[in-house]
């Protein structure tokens, strides 16, 4: 079993930065990919960014240039550093990790096996 555990979220003005942290612990497999998503309420759950078993990693366009995903193999940790957020950045973030057989599929919620239990971030 795996478990994710994420921190770093907390209230910040428009403009801000943050910098989230996923650590896993468990039977964690150094060949999971990992993402990072997001759900605001009444909203889909939706996929932020992610790194690919290979290192390669995907943004969604709404964060692309802002927000900055990577990963530490031998901590077995996830970050996502978040820079000149905006209100609509706002939503609980998640951490997931997983098998992932096609790259394309970073992004895909149902891609993944193992869920965080999220972390708030609030613009405003």
């Amino acid at each position: 079993h795996v478990q994710l555990v994420e921190s770093g979220g907390g209230s910040v003005q428009p403009g801000g930065s943050l910098n989230l942290s996923c650590a896993a612990s468990g039977y964690f497999k150094s060949s999971y990919s990992w993402a990072w998503f997001r759900q605001a309420p009444g909203k889909e759950r939706e996929g932020v960014a992610g790194i690919y078993l290979s290192g390669v990693t995907v943004y969604d366009d709404s964060v692309s240039g802002r927000f900055t995903v990577s990963r530490d193999n031998a901590q077995n940790t996830l970050y996502l550093q978040m820079n000149s957020l905006k209100p609509e950045d706002s939503a609980m973030y998640y951490c997931a990790a997983g098998t992932i057989g096609d790259r394309r599929n970073v992004l895909q919620r149902s891609a993944y096996d193992f869920w965080g239990q999220g972390t708030q971030v609030t613009v405003s």
